[in-house]
């Protein structure tokens, strides 16, 4: 591209590739150096390479800190207290810790208690918390922060109802003459004497003269004041799918609970009460065939049953009478029932005799088996004195759970146990609805249901053979069936109340697992509740928080039947030993209910007369901390006497054996069959198990295996599972040097440990997954220590590092696997994170604090006051970090795979391990560069680039990893800008750059290499210092030597400055080497934007979002952090964001265009651009088409394409951004204006180009386009909508699913409805609203929520506008000493004016009218010199503004009017221009505002009256008497519109008055245009587009006469009679004859369309309206006129698009030839209340298909509501109305359908359809009469009037109704109607047969009309009645004679259409067609006698006047 450069334009230079060297030629063509960035050399370094960055440290180190003036001086450096270290307590749930207190540990179980209490120890970033990762903007806290703002007042708001907008309340009424109180009709309004209004108050100083610069300096203080500090927080929050930087603090570990169910026991009754009953609660499910919680043990006793029992009870502890118990259920499924076990005294008899009486005697009995209880008592209490301490089961019963929690709970339920109902109910059930959410295949949920309370009423009594486990869920399963076979047992009648309810969040009174109080305990003398330990279903993976250790044992059943001897009733009694003498028993084993806590023994119940029985009984114990090789477990078999028996003990012990604890170190648990011994086991027996046969012994069954146990442990202590066991005994072995050791069958030396240690942190990763999660954080912090500090083995260091860090890697990786579940959307799984935020220390460095206990959480910085135990240098060789990143670069394949899955982890880890070495080792002081040594930092350069790599090539084989990868990269990085070198991570992130940009050029798809290095850029810049890291404080040093392009630009000489621009400022707001180089990180930002904008920029769509939402993301967060709250401070932070200005300002070409209409993009650019061809010659003069786009006002026609002058100049190239990307860019830009220093804005500007200003004023007129207030009603309507939309989709749904509603119904309903935004008014405000709707918003809208929102809305669009008046005034300063002064005036003059005929606020309009005053005053040339489409626009928008509800407005906008009056006048001493201009503005305001309001109109006109009245300044002239008459020449336009507001419902009367105001302006063209114009847009507001276009062609004949007068050009039209073919009523422009106008007067034709361009302009919305209505025929009369001007101009472009849309015309002439066009009625209105139309008569044409009942009910209806009820009638017949008769008071219309006619000789040139509608003049309809008055009769009689209608113009016309001129009306004579009628049937005969493709279905309806055997007036009729007979009358006999031809034409073409019909039928219609032919033959034998009888006189001639009057007789109708 350089060598072309150097050839200039035009010549390519071969090597080049030529599409280079044409974008090259391009931009230069455009003026803007720096459009393209990518290879623009301007800039240094091409944008896809990152810029050297500078020394961060060095540069801090040159600079003194105090360099900086006070609040600047905090953005030099990051503060001192950046970093802290933190201790937080451990959160611990129980009121005491349950740490094993004063026994000695062993080093494993003292490890795990240090590390359940240690405190968690943090490192706290202190600013953190400001960044956008941590508190990022959301909805919400926008949602905070605009509260307060103060409501904007605007007009749209303000208008209210149309008729009585209220005064707003800053207006005291003034003045007596107030237009309120006077009656609103028109009479009075027009009565009104402008001299007796009121004015509006006026301004103080206006009519002062001020200097210029007073009044600026006046003005912006002015704005200045209230503005709202954040722009952003204005504007919608961020998105959230793009906030990669996200983060939040891991929550601290915690103990795992799963959903909590709260159970209490309230009451247990039998109908008998004689013995005491214990409970027993447990949950099991089903599916999983497992118990999922301990037992929970009850006692709901009264006092006197307990009391039986005193023989044996100690005093109870008060937390064995819980009778109420918490379960929880991490998995909860439909399969879950809570168990119900009773048990009782142990008493003679086996179970069916114990549950007997329970059965048959009833509570109603109770008198009548007195004694029976007497018994039953006196035996119980017998029982339970002797056997009171043995139990034996009675009853159970099971609650289904899912039930209880899906039925919502119906308050008391009744269940037989498991009701009838139940089991049905889970089934239908389990499908509901809110299954759906919860996960799993059919999850149900124990969360936030009822509480219920449920009465069990039925419970089945136990069978001593079906005890087990297995027998239970056999029972449980059989349960949930319908025929349950336990239905048929027969049940043990009582009454168990439950409460079952959600678990409240802290319950008080609560005990754990090991009967600690929980947190809150408020008194220890409460009845507890029990939390029940849960045994889950599955797997749970979480790690131990807290000390536990619990042992549960499970006698499962006993084998003795082999057994010699009394062995019947059998107990099992177990023991915790820790020796083996019987003293040795330790109080380990929790009690049950009403007894002590902890016992030394406990039984089984017992079976009576059961040799082998089977157990359910659950014994909990807690077990000792150290558990020792001596400690076992005793289980001693009893034989338990029932009968007192004299010499028979109560217990005989038949049986012993027991399980040594602990074997190898390891607990032991899991199954075991177990042998018994007959005799007391010998001495020192515990250590061995029993399976040994150890001599002298005697067994059951001879040592077989004859009883069956279980142990689980639920221990925090001893991990059970074999490799983490062995792992941890090698490393405490290690630690404390106790060799030589026995693990199972090896012994370990000091020899082989290491080998030993190396293969077990191999062997870690085969470990289970669940005792892996659960130790994890034991695990990780082993590994820590033994890559920190190497064991050291007879006296050699051992480096184990590497393996330590594989077994991490590998740990780390089954603990995510297991945990994928749990994952957060960057893939950090919660545990681990929270192990490093919180758990993870540098072991040995304890920080233990000097005095005791510092407070929680005590903050520490680097090192206060602790002294650490750092050990001996010699032994801590390794820093963690260092180790790390060594052994991650040297790791191999497999290693490095797994660690890349989980980077962030490590990375983590070793910023932290930084964090803690800089804080600990008080090594915060020193320098950064000397924090850490060269080597670790190199390792970290080669992690950094290896883990980059592994980014960018995944990216394309495994996108998840590659983005998760590339997040944690970027976060590590951003941690270590807070720890090292800031100088060194930047180079980090150039060299990651490169990396990506080498393999963007060979990427298949490097949008999603662009993606990650975009969200990558994205979270570094979150740093919370990131301002600080840009060095926003050193001012930007110019580059060192300029390259030879620099020069090259500067001599392209800026716009206003002589000299070169500030090299300094430029390289400022440019993306240029420099800049990039000083803001590094703002650089890498913007550069990601400035790439994503280019045109040719990959993946646009997606890149473009993610590069402005990254920026706006920023900004927000800069506008919420209040260290950037003073203006200097913010100012600087603004300066990082310049060139957002030169981006945006380059991309506007493709930026969503706002201001809607085509051609207006690059409005103000093209027009400063002083090189487009064509206008070389003038640079600056105005190309006219941009000037008729900028007008943009309601004056502008709808086409605002240029007759271009060459290729437009912005290209768009390129993908186009999205509206809300255009809008969120938009907004950062007006935050750049906003914030930064005004003074640098100015001379940037200065050294600006004329195009590049251009643009930067385009860019400012877009952000007024894109942040225009819509107005509340807009959004109610998008919300009603929307809302109405979901209300129906949800109630549609419900029916759906309920099945209310058919399919079939919904079909048809829903094709019924159109879509909601079918209506065209709702079609504009979702073009312009819902672009940017946030994605998140609910649907349904509070009524306070959308108020909020149009409050939000409206502060936004006024700051917005605000801020581009500020950057206006800055671009006029600058503009003041330019020469191309005029140019760039006029174009900020076009944006001043857009944004006062936008919607503003009143706060702004005073504002922007100042402005514009200034403006006006400083350069009054730039109005009333050249171009008068300037003026024309302000003075229609001052006018609107004078027409507010709003007073402030209005005085301020007369204030405008009035001194733009006085400038003209004081300029040329008349001011006919702003006359000219004013008048014209008020007939368009007045005719195209709906809501237009007079009476404020007239007020703002008595303003400006009383200012001309007050001017001293010009007493002597005739100014005031100019003001005056204009005035009131605009009072009397106002008083003539006021009538046509009356009409404003009444479409026709509207279009007639505004016909007639046009018709005023005959002699003003430019007011007779504007009129046209009102009326075109009133018609295709109607939907008449035929009208619309008819009004667009008189326009543009009215331009054409006028433009043939001033010159004469072949090529033009000759004036209106070219328009002629067209339509024959534009002859009526051509009224303009040279007498009523001279064009070159002041003033005339001066407006915008009378120039060829407007010319085209008019035709083109007229060709635009002919296509919509449908009249193509009519377009192509349009482009004959327009073509030639076109090829005259050689605009090929346009010249194509017009041919393009000929085609499609003539296309669809071809393909549809039945278009419907209009229907025409004839109207008249009579009686004296119609006015004007009284005995009018119009034809009305009517949208075609109307009925007739439709207009004359639209009529009705309308004057109805305007003459009230009973006034209107209509008049249903359509003869002629004898007025005599009609009543006066009242109003009739008479309508009539009426059909176009045309003469014979017409109908040859009326070819087409299209003919037949178009240019229609004559109308006809037909009245049916008869002699007598009636309408229809015999056929003798029947009479028909035929009335022919004549309009004054030819329809369609420029209205759509048109007067009657003319009716002429002939009678037929019955013989005539028979004649026509016949020739009618003929016709349609003839029609159905030639049809093509034939109708057989129209061919049958037709011949059964026409030959069918009819009754009434068929055609045999007919004949009969005027052929039977030779009429008298000669006269006659030519119609007798016409008559009868008739009927042979009639019959041969009956014979045709049965010819045909033959050869259409298929077999079936044979007999249908047969009778068809007998009915034709019946009715030609009956004509035949008719038809041949002839005429005696037809012979003879007739009388030439008699012929006459026949030929004008019969005279056709049209056929239709």
């Amino acid at each position: 591209a350089a060598a072309a450069e150097q050839l200039g334009p035009g010549h390519s230079f071969v090597p080049t590739v030529a599409a280079e060297v044409r974008k090259q030629v391009s931009r230069e063509r455009s003026g803007s150096p720096h459009s393209s960035r990518r290879c623009s050399s301007s800039l240094g370094v091409p944008l896809t390479e990152v810029v050297e960055p500078l020394d961060f440290e060095d540069i801090l180190l040159s600079r003194p800190p105090d360099a900086e003036p006070g609040p600047l001086r905090d953005l030099v450096e990051f503060p001192a207290d950046d970093l802290e270290l933190l201790l937080q307590p451990r959160e611990c749930r129980t009121t005491e810790a349950g740490i094993p207190k004063d026994e000695k540990l062993d080093a494993q179980v003292r490890a795990a208690v240090e590390m359940y209490i240690e405190d968690w120890v943090t490192v706290h970033r202190r600013y953190q918390y400001l960044s956008a990762a941590y508190s990022p903007v959301t909805t919400e806290t926008q949602r905070e922060r605009q509260k307060g703002l103060p409501r904007q007042v605007f007009e749209q708001d303000a208008s209210g109802d149309e008729r009585s907008g209220p005064e707003d309340s800053n207006d005291s009424r003034r003045g007596s003459g107030s237009p309120e109180d006077t009656p609103r009709s028109s009479g009075a309004s027009s009565i009104f004497d402008l001299k007796n209004l009121a004015a509006d108050s006026l301004l103080p100083s206006l009519l002062e003269r001020a200097a210029p610069e007073d009044v600026d300096r006046r003005n912006e203080a002015l704005r200045r004041q209230h503005r709202p500090p954040a722009l952003l927080t204005l504007y919608p929050a961020p998105d959230e799918d793009e906030a990669v930087e996200r983060c939040s603090r891991p929550e601290p570990p915690r103990e795992h609970f799963g959903q909590r169910i709260l159970v209490k026991c309230l009451s247990l009754k039998f109908e008998i009460e004689i013995e005491p009953i214990f409970g027993i609660l447990a949950l099991y499910d089903v599916r999983e065939k497992k118990k999922i919680s301990e037992n929970f043990y009850f006692d709901l006793n009264s006092d006197s049953m307990k009391g039986l029992l005193r023989a044996h009870g100690t005093h109870p502890a008060i937390s064995t009478l819980a009778r109420s118990a918490i379960f929880s259920v991490t998995y909860p499924s439909p399969d879950i029932f809570l168990v119900i076990k009773l048990e009782k005294v142990l008493q003679q008899g086996d179970i069916s005799e114990c549950c007997e009486p329970y059965m048959v005697l009833k509570e109603v009995d109770t008198a009548k088996n007195k004694e029976k209880l007497e018994k039953l008592r006196l035996a119980a209490e017998q029982f339970c004195t002797r056997l009171g301490r043995y139990r034996m089961p009675f009853a159970w019963t099971a609650v289904h759970l899912a039930n209880i929690v899906s039925s919502a709970g119906q308050l008391d339920r009744d269940s037989d146990s498991e009701g009838e109902r139940r089991p049905a109910w889970t089934d239908r059930r389990r499908r509901g609805p809110q299954d759906r959410a919860s996960s799993g295949d059919d999850a149900c949920s124990f969360s936030g249901f009822r509480p219920a309370t449920l009465t069990v009423t039925n419970f089945f009594k136990q069978e001593a053979e079906r005890l087990s486990d297995e027998d239970l869920f056999k029972f449980l399963a059989d349960m949930r069936r319908p025929s349950s076979l336990l239905r048929r047992l027969r049940p043990v009648t009582a009454q168990l109340k439950i409460d079952i309810s959600p678990a409240p969040e802290n319950p008080h009174f609560c005990l754990s697992p090991e009967l600690l109080h929980i947190k809150p305990y408020p008194d220890p003398r409460g009845r507890p509740t029990k939390e029940i330990l849960e045994f889950p279903a599955r797997e749970v993976y979480a790690p131990h928080t807290s000390y536990r250790n619990l042992l549960y044992v499970y006698p499962h059943s006993l084998n003795f039947s082999s057994r010699q001897g009394s062995v019947r009733n059998l107990a099992v009694r177990v023991q915790y030993m820790t020796g083996e003498d019987p003293s040795q028993a330790l109080p380990v084993i929790f009690g049950k209910s009403s007894c002590s806590e902890f016992t030394r023994e406990a039984f089984t119940p017992v079976v009576y007369h059961n040799k082998s029985p089977e157990f359910y009984e659950e014994f909990k114990l807690h077990l000792p901390a150290c558990v020792t090789e001596n400690h076992h477990l005793l289980f001693t078999f009893y034989h338990v006497s029932c009968q007192p028996r004299p010499g028979t003990a109560l217990e005989t012990p038949v049986g012993f054996t027991w399980i040594p604890l602990l074997q190898h170190g390891r607990l032991r648990t899991g199954p075991f069959c177990l042998p018994v011994s007959v005799d007391q086991p010998p001495p020192s027996y515990s250590v061995l198990t029993p399976d040994v046969a150890l001599p002298g012994m005697r067994w059951v069954d001879g040592h077989k295996g004859v009883f069956s146990v279980e142990l689980t442990a639920v221990s925090s202590v001893h991990p059970q599972d074999p490799y983490l066991d062995k792992f941890f005994t090698l490393v405490h072995v290690l630690e404390e040097g106790a060799f030589p050791f026995r693990l199972k069958d090896t012994v370990l030396s000091e020899g082989n440990v290491e080998q030993e240690l190396r293969a077990s942190l191999a062997a870690l990763r085969l470990a289970s997954p669940e005792p892996l999660v659960a130790f994890s954080h034991h695990v990780l912090d082993k590994l820590v220590r033994l890559v920190i500090r190497p064991p050291i083995i007879s006296g050699q260091i051992v480096n184990l590092g590497r393996g330590a860090f594989e077994a991490m890697a590998h740990v780390v990786s089954l603990v995510h696997r297991s945990l994928e579940a749990a994952q957060d959307a960057r893939g950090h799984c919660p545990q681990l994170a929270a192990y490093v935020h919180y758990a993870f220390r540098l072991p040995g460095t304890e920080p233990s604090l000097p005095d005791g206990d510092a407070p929680p959480p005590s903050r520490v910085q680097g090192g206060l006051g602790w002294h650490l135990a750092l050990c001996d240098p010699c032994l801590c060789p390794q820093l963690l970090h260092e180790e790390l990143a060594l052994q991650w670069v040297v790791s191999s394949s497999a290693v490095r795979e797994a660690i890349l899955q989980h980077a962030w982890f490590f990375f983590q880890l070793m910023v932290k391990s930084m964090a803690l070495h800089l804080l600990l080792g008080q090594r915060l002081d020193t320098p950064r560069k000397l924090r850490f040594p060269g080597r670790f930092l190199d390792d970290i350069t080669a992690l950094v680039g290896s883990v980059g790599l592994e980014v960018i090539t995944r990216v394309h084989k495994d996108v998840e990893l590659a983005e998760h990868l590339n997040a944690s990269l970027a976060f590590f990085l951003s941690d270590l800008l807070s720890l090292v070198d800031r100088g060194f991570v930047f180079s980090l992130v150039r060299a990651h750059y490169k990396q990506v940009a080498t393999r963007l050029q060979s990427s298949p798809n490097p949008a999603a290499l662009l993606t990650l290095r975009m969200e990558f850029t994205r979270i570094l810049c979150s740093h919370e210092h990131y301002v600080t890291l840009n060095l926003p404080c050193c001012p930007l040093s110019p580059p060192a030597s300029p390259s030879p392009s620099v020069s090259s630009t500067t001599s392209q000489s800026s716009t206003f400055s002589s000299q070169a621009p500030d090299p300094k400022v430029t390289s400022m707001f440019e993306l240029s080497g420099p800049f990039r180089q000083q803001h590094f990180l703002a650089g890498l930002l913007l550069t990601e934007l400035a790439l994503a904008l280019e045109p040719e920029a990959e993946g646009a769509f997606l890149l473009h979002k993610k590069a402005i939402s990254a920026v706006h993301s920023l900004l927000c967060g800069h506008d919420t952090d209040p260290r950037y709250a003073e203006a200097t401070v913010k100012a600087r932070v603004a300066e990082l964001y310049l060139p957002l200005l030169s981006i945006a300002r380059d991309t506007l070409p493709r930026l969503h265009d706002f201001a809607e209409g085509p051609g207006q993009r690059s409005r103000l650019a093209s027009m400063l651009d002083s090189d487009t061809e064509g206008e070389g010659d003038i640079a600056g003069t105005i190309n006219p088409s941009v000037a008729m786009a900028i007008a943009g006002g309601p004056l502008a026609p709808g086409s605002r394409a240029s007759i271009s002058q060459g290729p437009p100049t912005a290209s768009r190239a390129g993908c186009a951004l999205s509206a809300e990307s255009s809008r969120t860019l938009l907004a950062c830009v007006l935050w750049v204006l906003k914030n930064a220093e005004p003074a640098l804005l100015q001379h940037w500007a200065t050294d600006l180009t004329l195009p590049q200003l251009g643009r930067l004023l385009d860019l400012l007129y877009l952000c007024l386009a894109a942040f225009e207030y819509k107005g509340k009603k807009a959004f109610e309507r998008i919300n009603s909508l929307t809302f109405k939309k979901s209300l129906d989709m949800k109630a549609r749904l419900e029916e759906a699913i309920l099945g209310t509603i058919g399919a079939r119904q919904e079909m048809v309903r829903r094709s019924r409805e159109r879509s909601p935004f079918g209506n065209p008014e709702n079609v504009r405000w979702r073009k312009s609203v819902t672009h940017w709707k946030q994605t998140s918003d609910r649907v349904d809208k509070t009524k306070d929520e959308m108020e909020h929102e149009a409050l939000v809305e409206g502060n936004l669009a006024t700051e917005a506008s605000l801020v581009v008046l500020d950057t206006l005034e800055i671009i006029v300063q600058t503009v003041m000493l330019s020469e191309a002064r005029e140019s760039v005036l006029g174009a900020v003059l076009k944006v001043v004016l857009y944004s006062l005929g936008s919607a503003q606020s009143a706060l702004f309009l005073q504002h922007g009218l100042a402005t514009q005053r200034a403006l006006v005053s400083k350069f009054p040339e730039l109005l009333f010199e050249e171009d008068t489409e300037l003026c024309a626009d302000l003075c229609l928008r001052l006018l609107r503004h004078c027409g507010s509800r709003i007073s402030t407005i209005r005085t301020h906008a007369s204030a405008s009017l009035y001194l733009l009056m006085r400038q003209n006048f004081e300029i040329g001493h008349n001011f006919a221009r702003v006359k000219m201009q004013v008048t014209m503005s008020l007939s368009s305001l007045v005719g195209t505002t709906q809501n237009f309001s007079e009476e404020h109109l007239r007020r703002s006109l008595k303003t400006i009256l009383t200012y001309a009245e007050e001017d001293m300044g010009l007493r002597d002239s005739t100014f005031a008497e100019q003001v005056q008459d204009l005035m009131f020449n605009l009072h009397m336009i106002l008083t003539d519109t006021v009538k046509m507001k009356e009409h404003q419902e009444d479409p026709e009367m509207l279009i007639d008055l505004m016909y007639r105001i046009a018709r005023g302006y005959q002699g003003s063209p430019d007011l007779r245009l504007t009129w046209l114009q009102n009326m075109a847009g009133k018609h295709a507001e109607l939907g008449n587009h035929a009208e619309a276009a008819q009004c667009m062609v008189h326009a543009a004949a009215l331009v054409a006469e006028y433009l043939a007068l001033l010159e004469d050009h072949r090529h033009l039209p000759v004036g209106c009679v070219s328009f002629q073919n067209i339509s024959s009523n534009v002859l009526e422009e051509s009224a303009i004859s040279d007498d009523i106008l001279s064009p070159d007067e002041e003033g005339f034709c001066s407006g915008k369309h009378f120039t060829e361009l407007g010319l085209v302009g008019l035709l083109e919305q007229a060709a635009g309206y002919f296509t919509m209505g449908g009249l193509y025929e009519a377009v192509n009369e349009v482009y004959k006129n327009l073509i030639p001007i076109l090829e005259a101009h050689r605009d090929y472009k346009k010249l194509a698009a017009v041919h393009g849309k000929l085609q499609e015309a003539f296309t669809k002439i071809m393909h549809q030839p039945q278009r419907v066009f209009g229907t025409y009625f004839r109207v008249g209105f009579y009686g004296a209340r119609f006015g004007d139309l009284d005995e009018q008569e119009f034809v009305y044409k009517e949208p075609s298909i109307t009925k007739l009942a439709e207009i004359s009910h639209r009529l009705e209806e309308f004057y109805t509501e305007r003459f009230g009820d009973d006034v209107v009638e209509i008049i249903k017949d359509s003869n002629p109305v004898d007025k005599s008769k009609l009543d006066s008071q009242k109003a009739y219309i008479q309508i009539t359908y009426v059909e176009p006619y045309f003469d014979t000789y017409e109908l040859k040139d009326r070819v087409t359809y299209f003919d037949r509608n178009y240019g229609l003049r004559t109308f006809l309809f037909c009245t049916p009469f008869t002699p007598d008055g009636r309408a229809h009769g015999e056929l003798p009689e029947q009479h028909k009037r035929k009335t022919l209608l004549s309009t004054d113009h030819a329809f369609p016309y420029i209205k759509t109704r048109i007067r009657v001129c003319h009716r002429e009306e002939t009678v037929l004579t019955p013989v005539e109607v028979a004649i026509e009628d016949m020739q009618k049937k003929t016709r349609e005969l003839a029609f159905a047969t030639e049809q093509d493709p034939p109708d057989a279905k129209m061919l049958q309806m037709v011949l059964q009309g026409s030959v069918g055997p009819t009754v009434n007036q068929g055609p045999l009729e007919v004949a009969q009645v005027f052929l039977a007979e030779i009429p008298e009358d000669p006269k006659l006999f030519r119609h007798h004679n016409k008559l009868r031809l008739c009927f042979k034409d009639f019959c041969k073409k009956c014979e045709d259409a049965l010819r045909k019909n033959k050869a259409l039928i298929g077999p079936d219609q044979k007999e249908y067609h047969r009778e068809l032919e007998r009915n034709y033959c019946r009715l030609r034998e009956a004509l035949q006698p008719l038809l041949t009888q002839r005429l005696p006189q037809l012979m003879a001639p007739t009388p030439p006047g008699l012929r006459n009057s026949l030929n004008r007789a019969s005279f056709r109708k049209a056929d239709l």
